[in-house]
């Protein structure tokens, strides 16, 4: 299987600044995951802002009855424009996920851009179709729904 890229954009009406201090939060990844991911950081990232070379490790349960252990590295940042988190254990080949923040008339535009690829072969690209890809528009269909509350109500930290 090849390297998969996916794009996500979303409007967001606040500052960058108000942005940038939500998602430089590594707490804050649980409120922007569904519940039937099981997800659990078990580094403590309370009160801590990211900052490169930062390893965060997780629990995660992407599909009924299937623990995972996950470990991301910050690899790369620039306070208010972006971010790149890259997994280094984890269920992927290939994990690189870029973060992106740009001021735009009214609010900022978010963009993700996430490079990944599932091991296994056939076998994988087969999984990947049925269950892997799914599961990870599932993942970023919430986020953007649960981003679109706490902004437009004012609710983010």
């Amino acid at each position: 299987m090849q390297v998969k890229e996916k794009r996500w954009e979303q409007f967001i009406p606040a500052q960058v600044e108000e942005i940038w201090d939500f998602f430089s939060r590594p707490e804050n990844l649980n409120a922007l995951t569904p519940d039937d991911m099981s997800f659990d950081i078990l580094t403590d990232v309370a009160d801590v802002q990211m900052y490169p070379g930062m390893l965060i490790r997780y629990h995660i349960s992407p599909f009924a009855g299937v623990k995972m252990n996950w470990v991301t590295e910050i690899t790369h940042i620039e306070e208010g424009r972006y971010f790149i988190d890259e997994q280094r254990f984890g269920p992927y080949a290939f994990w690189h996920h870029q973060h992106h923040f740009e001021s735009v008339d009214g609010g900022v535009k978010m963009t993700d851009i996430l490079h990944y690829k599932v091991p296994y072969g056939p076998l994988g690209t087969l999984v990947d179709w049925m269950l892997v890809a799914p599961k990870i528009e599932h993942i970023f269909n919430y986020r953007f729904q649960a981003v679109e509350q706490a902004f437009q109500t004012g609710r983010a930290k």
